[in-house]
């Protein structure tokens, strides 16, 4: 069994999976809660160029050549890149592919200028918001508030100069 991280486009067809998965999550978590034609509208609103270099990156984690995991980001401001779509398959949770892909995302942010890291997690994820906290992402809002109404919860991690290692 060998993970390896590739660099890559939404378009790859080795993405799908990615997409999939994130679709049915989504919709199977929040049905119509943020939008009535449920989470494809989300994953389109961005077009594939988005998350090119210079500004973006989309990368993907596969396993013996299946897509396992994955992430993005684009360009939030100057300093900032949003990570967007990160996702590890349901079935390997719990065994730090997550972890992985924020490595890898938070690398090549660092390599591309960027200083810091802004995400938005949902409220019905708390998976989520606990691997950010543990990965030393600081909460922009208040957590003891009424997460629904909060609807998505924002986070930002400020990048140091040493670069964690990732897969190759």
């Amino acid at each position: 069994m060998r993970d390896r991280i590739v660099s890559t486009t939404p378009t790859d067809p080795r993405a799908q999976p990615l997409v999939a998965a994130l679709i049915e999550e989504c919709d199977s978590r929040y049905g119509d809660f943020f939008e009535p034609a449920g989470a494809v509208v989300e994953l389109n609103r961005y077009p594939p160029e988005a998350f090119a270099p210079p500004h973006g990156h989309f990368l993907l984690l596969l396993r013996d050549g299946e897509t396992i995991g994955g992430g993005a980001f684009m360009r939030y401001d100057d300093e900032t890149a949003e990570f967007k779509r990160v996702w590890t398959r349901h079935d390997l949770r719990r065994q730090g592919l997550a972890s992985t892909v924020l490595a890898a995302l938070e690398a090549a942010a660092r390599a591309q200028g960027y200083a810091r890291i802004y995400l938005t997690t949902g409220f019905r994820q708390p998976e989520a918001v606990g691997l950010y906290r543990r990965r030393g992402y600081t909460a922009l809002y208040d957590p003891t508030a009424d997460l629904q109404a909060l609807r998505k919860l924002p986070f930002e991690k400020r990048l140091t100069v040493a670069a964690e290692p990732a897969l190759a």
